[in-house]
């Protein structure tokens, strides 16, 4: 029997995971995490250095072979998934420019993004699908190096998370549609990188020579270097392939697409997206997204926040984790007691988190049922824009962090009025990108098209809304969404009366909706 091991390797915007997955029987034979720990600067900077990225990388493969044991031998193929854009800037050396990354939620670049935005954004959706946002490389890059860094010197290349870690693992460049797409960078008519998108970046002689050439997603790119097989305890010369963006990786472990299903995300980002055919006029939702395939694009309706505001407030309150948070929420009624809270703790567009309603009866755990109710809703909000952009969201997977706790996924289905699957099995990029190196093997069909029902993917459970209170979820829902759209002019006075020209979301002013685009 030939062997059919195949490893995914997922850098997520808090932890890099890799899974060994076995191809026959869709087993997980091995599986490890890290922490990535990152700091949070002054002005919304979050970055991560270059040294905690090498080493998770090397102690998670190495925990996986270990685990692997003798069995090390039959790993056919590798491929990585990671979180889109951020600034993954490598300078002549072909190091990370300053020794470390940017994360996406970084929002140093937000007055930026705003400003490009006034100026450029209606001709960047219409050709590559989204309008500028401060989560964007170009736009981060253009921020902290200046618009002279490739005349200087100082950058010379950028990559996507992934395609650092492929780097890393091959000293090979390359990329795919899904990230470059999703970072706003690539034509969605031609599929090819977009030269409007790089005249406004504001970064003189920025171009395609700064990528990797877009490549296929399961289409090996290189072969495990001696110098990392050693590091990791690998064999050399295992043929790495092609990933994609972690949430199409994800979509692909659950097979999203030929199953039928949109997907919420509770993550770090709040990511709720669908696959769908080309549509015109295109539909007015955050990001559009040309991955690869001709007659059909990912959908997207996102903001910068999910459960990172869950996460805030378990470090507000002391208590050591996101379920401590939910366990509290639940000892008080949907609702709060009157208390509200604005989902948008890392920002975007000028908008800002905040409670609303506060008075001298409220408590703690007002404060995080509050808190969760509004994560849950923001995601029924997206889905909704989503809907009404003629999109098929009738029948939707939840993802992430949060899928574990059964709790907030049946919270969200309320909110739905509909059953949702959950995959609480939070791996389901690092399966994804196991999946594609499959493909480059042949050992997976690209097309998944046996998918319901198989061994290889993720496995999934229904969850029913609670059986009482839809008129009361209902109402909730209503509320909430009356109380983002009120709450744009407060957003465009605390971002200095500065307005974009973005589209406002569901009819509220411009600086609120900025907030809530691309990934």
């Amino acid at each position: 029997m030939k062997p059919n091991l195949l490893i995914g390797v997922d850098m997520g915007s808090s932890s890099l995971k890799a899974l060994a997955l076995d191809a026959g029987s869709g087993r997980v034979a091995a599986l490890s995490r890290m922490p990535l720990p990152h700091q949070r600067l002054s002005g919304g900077g979050c970055e991560v250095g270059a040294a905690a990225i090498r080493a998770a990388l090397t102690h998670v493969l190495r925990d996986v072979a270990h685990q692997l044991g003798p069995r090390a031998a039959e790993v056919r193929a590798m491929a990585c998934t990671g979180h889109g854009a951020g600034l993954y800037a490598l300078d002549a050396n072909n190091a990370l420019v300053g020794g470390r990354a940017v994360a996406s939620t970084d929002q140093r670049a937000d007055a930026g993004a705003r400003a490009l935005s006034a100026s450029h954004g209606a001709r960047l959706f219409e050709d590559v699908g989204c309008r500028p946002w401060p989560g964007q490389p170009t736009v981060i890059a253009a921020e902290l190096l200046g618009a002279d860094a490739v005349q200087r010197g100082e950058l010379r290349r950028l990559l996507f998370a992934k395609d650092y870690l492929g780097f890393l693992l091959t000293g090979e460049i390359a990329t795919d549609a899904s990230d470059a797409s999703t970072a706003g960078l690539v034509s969605l008519a031609t599929g090819g990188w977009s030269q409007i998108a790089f005249d406004a970046s504001g970064i003189a002689d920025l171009g395609a020579r700064a990528f990797g050439p877009i490549v296929p997603s399961g289409t090996a790119i290189g072969k495990l270097q001696p110098s990392e097989a050693a590091l990791c305890g690998l064999p050399a010369g295992i043929p790495v392939a092609m990933g994609a963006i972690d949430l199409l990786a994800s979509m692909t472990a659950i097979c999203a697409e030929g199953r039928g299903r949109a997907v919420q995300v509770f993550g770090t980002w709040c990511v709720n997206a669908v696959i769908g055919p080309v549509i015109a006029p295109k539909p007015e939702v955050a990001a559009i997204v040309n991955f690869g395939r001709t007659n059909e694009r990912l959908y997207m309706e996102n903001s910068p926040s999910s459960m990172a505001n869950i996460a805030w407030l378990a470090g507000v309150l002391a208590l050591p984790d996101a379920r401590a948070v939910v366990d509290l929420a639940m000892t008080v009624p949907l609702g709060a007691n009157g208390l509200r809270f604005v989902p948008f703790i890392n920002g975007g567009g000028g908008v800002t988190a905040g409670f609303v309603g506060f008075k001298s009866h409220h408590t703690r755990a007002d404060m995080a049922r509050a808190v969760v109710d509004a994560v849950a809703a923001l995601h029924a909000r997206h889905t909704a824009r989503l809907a009404a952009g003629g999109l098929a969201v009738t029948a939707s997977t939840v993802l992430g962090g949060g899928a574990s706790d059964a709790r907030l996924v049946r919270l969200l289905a309320s909110f739905l009025g509909r059953p949702v699957e959950r995959c609480a099995d939070d791996e389901t990029g690092a399966r994804g990108a196991a999946l594609y190196a499959g493909m480059s093997q042949g050992l997976v069909d690209a097309d998944l098209q046996a998918a319901e029902g198989s061994a290889l993917l993720a496995p999934c459970e229904t969850i029913e809304p609670y059986p009482r209170g839809a008129s009361a979820h209902a109402d909730f829902n209503a509320d909430f969404n009356e109380l983002i759209d009120s709450m744009s002019p407060v957003f465009t006075h605390i971002a200095g009366g500065a307005r974009s020209a973005a589209r406002p979301p569901e009819g509220a002013g411009t600086a609120a909706r900025s907030a809530e685009v691309s990934p």
